[in-house]
């Protein structure tokens, strides 16, 4: 299958710090692809790298299979970049500055014009359409950057934390708009904190953490890999105690019972005969795999103590 983005051995040191130490992946052409990680991974600067708002001091970035830094006019034109950064521009309304964006990629004609239409109406910004981004809220302000982002009819779609302190009804909108241009065959890439969101949108997922590559692998995959499940007790008596091996299982104590982390290799009736032991009146037990909240706090806590 043929590449959208390759990242290979980027490396990028800061004065205090080693941003990026190495970074290596792929990602496939027409993929919805989660690059995950606690803050001050790498995330932003590896994605600032590639948009060429940032220089990496080695390794190669390349898009579309042209390299960013030699081939940076193709490169930009297939990239479209939703930064965290609200945007705040007093002189130009919404639709001027959509006539703007596009015309840095030469683009306008009628053709162009119904594209800015669409977008305006797809992200309900219409009746915003004359208006100052100073006028807007925070969430209208995230939709420009999104139609700004998308004016170009990028191949590749990348948004930084995308849907962070935005309400309900915008994250809806974004997410079906996005489904549907990844759909047409357009590449997301995808950073949030949403790890929820992660689960159910992306095929594959990277988790970085301190400037290197955790973990890569299909979304599926790696939650199948994860070693642990979890079971969710209900009780009658939560007030009773609970015997030490199984204390050490609790990952949540609820108002109506408990639940445990259990190693997929060791056997349910093991934690069945501690809930006995510990007297606790079971009125329904269900299991499930991790999510990939519980995969991603795992592998980055254990990178933590590791560290300690």
């Amino acid at each position: 299958m043929s590449l959208a983005v390759k990242f290979d051995n980027v490396v990028k040191n800061y004065p205090n710090v080693q941003a990026l130490k190495g970074v290596s992946f792929d990602v496939e052409e027409g993929a919805f692809f989660g690059l995950l990680g606690p803050n001050g991974a790498g995330k932003s600067t590896l994605i600032n790298a590639m948009s060429g708002l940032v220089l990496a001091d080695s390794g190669q970035i390349k898009v579309q299979g042209f390299d960013v830094v030699s081939d940076y006019r193709t490169t930009r034109r297939a990239l479209g970049l939703v930064p965290q950064e609200l945007i705040a521009d007093p002189f130009f309304t919404i639709r001027e500055l959509l006539e703007l964006q596009s015309g840095y990629f030469g683009l306008k004609g009628q053709v162009q014009r119904n594209w800015i239409d669409e977008l305006l109406q797809r992200l309900a910004l219409s009746e915003k359409a004359g208006a100052n981004t100073n006028e807007l809220s925070g969430g209208m302000k995230r939709r420009v950057l999104i139609a700004m982002a998308l004016v170009h009819k990028p191949r590749v779609i990348v948004l930084d934390e995308p849907t962070a302190g935005v309400d309900v009804d915008l994250r809806r909108t974004l997410w079906d708009f996005t489904k549907e241009l990844h759909q047409q065959g357009h590449t997301v890439i995808l950073t949030t904190h949403y790890l929820e969101e992660a689960e159910a949108l992306c095929d594959k997922v990277a988790i970085l953490n301190k400037g290197q590559v955790q973990a890569i692998d299909d979304t599926q995959a790696l939650l199948s890999k994860h070693p642990y499940r979890y079971l969710k007790v209900k009780v009658a008596n939560p007030e009773a105690s609970l015997v030490g091996p199984l204390q050490k299982l609790v990952v949540d104590k609820e108002p109506s019972g408990y639940v445990f982390q259990v190693d997929k290799n060791s056997s349910m009736t093991q934690a069945m005969a501690w809930m006995e032991q510990s007297g606790l009146e079971v009125v329904d037990v269900s299991s499930r795999d991790a999510t990939l909240e519980e995969v991603f706090l795992d592998l980055t806590s254990a990178e933590v103590s590791a560290d300690v």
